[in-house]
């Protein structure tokens, strides 16, 4: 028996996508990249513990996206765009890739209803 792994990650450097990917690869995995993606200043406003505003002010250093690099992906196999699409929207986006790549979950992790009122931020 096998076993899905969804794992979120901030994966800033292109070079570490590339090795979990060869990594998968070599053990014959499958691996799809989701980008995850919003413009930087909604991903700001979004911010409930003031990390950015941290970074800005200089209480933290190495922020990604701030004064430490974010290597965009250049061919993820799926690209969501937050700030267009709803965290339902978004999920559902995941979910058919994920289906369509043959990778099924069980029916407990279904798509999502756009009346289901989502219980995290995206």
């Amino acid at each position: 028996a096998g076993a899905i792994v969804i794992a979120g990650l901030i994966s800033p450097y292109a070079a570490d996508r590339a090795y979990a990917r060869e990594v998968h690869a070599n053990a014959s995995l499958p691996f799809l990249e989701v980008f995850v993606d919003a413009p930087l200043a909604t991903v700001e406003s979004r911010d409930p513990k003031g990390l950015y505003k941290k970074a800005r002010q200089g209480m933290i250093k190495g922020f990604t996206g701030i004064d430490a690099p974010y290597d965009i992906p250049e061919a993820p196999e799926v690209h969501v765009r937050t700030d267009l699409n709803s965290v339902t929207q978004s999920v559902n986006i995941i979910m058919q890739h994920l289906d369509q790549a043959g990778i099924h979950l069980p029916r407990r992790f279904r798509q999502l209803d756009e009346n289901e009122a989502p219980t995290c931020t995206a």
